[in-house]
């Protein structure tokens, strides 16, 4: 990793040595810059499939009752839709995240005659370390603000580059299973994808495995084994983050929140969002506003 401090002060020669705290605009042609300046506490968001190699500082995300911290050198792979709770534990904390693209994939594993993965899903979060490899197809990917003439060109290039570095490395298994078609991992991502579409909803398992093309037994095992957790805790998470969502952007009150988002009790609503965000909703709703920088995501 000798090249890490190199793409460290390229990334801050642009950005500045003062970033804005939070997810930023573009750095370059699909990637975002995450940065944060303290510590933070736990953030409640969800990950989408993405690339995120952190060039500072250190952050811990728990998934379900499990823990992954990773630090600066370290890159996280994510292929799935996770709600997750994230804390900065030491700054200043520099990212850059890349979304993960299944047809660019799909297309490398086909052009190069690799496999697709068929098998069974693993866990949708990973860490690894990164090489300087790795590192210097970032490193040319963000050299492109200088050149904008060339960056329609070859941004998709460095693109395709990065997802074979991927392919190639110790995550190679997680990216197969990205690109597969019809694979385990894609009809736990159909449940996934109806969950989040549908999250206000009554669940019912037999419903959402038809949804996934699986059977009840087998929804239950994969999607735990992606996700870390059950459909109803994931269906749970993903209707608490958009309750607080609505109310910290529309300011509704907390009882219509909570029907909105699929509760019938208010009280059952306050609970479980205390036992998430540590707070009942209007206490929280009070700090955040008081705090706004405690709302922004990292």
């Amino acid at each position: 990793m000798s090249k890490l401090p190199e793409l460290v002060a390229m990334v801050r020669s642009h950005v500045g040595e003062d970033s804005t705290d939070g997810v930023g605009p573009l750095i370059a042609p699909g990637v975002h810059l995450i940065a944060s300046t303290a510590v933070t506490e736990a953030q409640q968001l969800v990950y989408e499939p993405m690339l995120c190699l952190i060039l500072e500082g250190a952050k811990t995300t728990t998934l379900g009752a499990e823990s992954y911290p990773y630090r600066a050198g370290e890159y996280l792979v994510v292929s799935a839709d996770l709600p997750v709770s994230g804390r900065v534990i030491e700054a200043p904390y520099l990212a850059v995240g890349i979304p993960l693209d299944p047809a660019m994939i799909a297309d490398l594993l086909v052009e190069t005659g690799e496999a697709f993965t068929q098998g069974p899903p693993t866990r949708a979060l990973a860490i690894s370390r990164m090489d300087d490899d790795l590192i210097e197809t970032v490193m040319r990917l963000i050299r492109l603000l200088d050149r904008p003439r060339e960056a329609a060109v070859l941004a998709p290039l460095l693109k395709r580059e990065l997802m074979w570095r991927l392919l190639t490395g110790e995550r190679g298994e997680m990216m197969r299973q990205i690109a597969s078609s019809g694979g385990r991992l894609d009809q736990v991502r159909r449940a996934i994808r109806w969950l989040r579409g549908h999250y206000a909803e009554p669940m019912r398992i037999e419903r959402l495995a038809q949804v996934a093309g699986m059977s009840e037994t087998s929804l239950h095992r994969h999607f735990k084994a992606v996700t870390a957790m059950s459909p109803l805790q994931y269906q749970k998470q993903i209707r608490l983050q958009e309750a607080r969502n609505l109310l910290l952007v529309q300011g509704r009150d907390v009882a219509g929140v909570g029907f909105a988002v699929g509760y019938d009790s208010p009280s059952q609503f306050s609970r479980e969002y205390a036992r998430l965000f540590g707070r009942p909703p209007g206490r929280d709703m009070a700090r955040l506003r008081a705090d706004p920088s405690l709302s922004v995501a990292v």
